[in-house]
């Protein structure tokens, strides 16, 4: 597996439901379509070793909640949740089929932490609820999603998103670090891959 060469310290329950992940996504995908027909078959490296990468920046602690906005079928939320069992995940995304497919599989691999709201980031909890950390991958640009998301975070946000992003980030208007998922994970997929980290204090 993949994953074990990056994270060597897993329990036997978390290599057991990473193992799990990659054929449960390839069965829900060829019921509803929410990973690229030519992705699929790098489901672990482009989708659940990329999601880690916001682990691998110590950021995230126990008894802390997280809001996975976007989520589209789980990613980076539901490998996160394997990672952190004992942080509270709500993923939430504006389309009902892919919360279906993020709930099958929450339930598949006996996930206790993690809650799926088909709706959008607006609407959930009636605007009113807050979470230590807002986590996303490539959903909008910077400063569409820091409007949509800020006010929902007490520590920041953790963005997952490749390419040049110096205009983007100047745009947003927030203090942001840029790191490189390249520093952490070997492979051409990563080269231009970044977890961007804005903090809230």
């Amino acid at each position: 597996m993949l994953i074990d060469r990056y994270f060597p310290n897993l329990t036997p329950r978390q290599r057991e439901q990473f193992v799990a992940m990659p054929d449960l996504y390839k069965e829900w995908n060829a019921k509803i379509n929410v990973i690229s027909r030519k992705d699929i078959e790098q489901v672990e490296e482009h989708h659940i070793l990329h999601s880690l990468a916001i682990a691998k920046t110590d950021l995230i602690a126990a008894g802390e909640s997280v809001l996975d906005v976007g989520c589209g079928g789980g990613f980076p939320g539901i490998p996160l949740a394997v990672y952190y069992p004992d942080v509270q995940f709500t993923l939430v995304d504006s389309i009902g089929k892919k919360i279906k497919v993020v709930r099958e599989v929450a339930s598949a691999l006996g996930l206790t932490n993690v809650r799926a709201e088909h709706c959008r980031v607006e609407q959930l909890d009636g605007g009113k609820s807050r979470f230590d950390w807002v986590v996303s991958r490539a959903v909008t640009d910077l400063k569409t999603f820091v409007g949509w998301t800020w006010g929902r975070t007490t520590y920041g946000i953790l963005y997952l998103k490749g390419g040049d992003l110096e205009a983007e980030i100047a745009e947003a208007g927030r203090h942001t670090e840029q790191l490189p998922v390249s520093t952490w994970f070997d492979g051409e997929f990563f080269e231009t891959k970044k977890v961007l980290v804005l903090p809230k204090k």
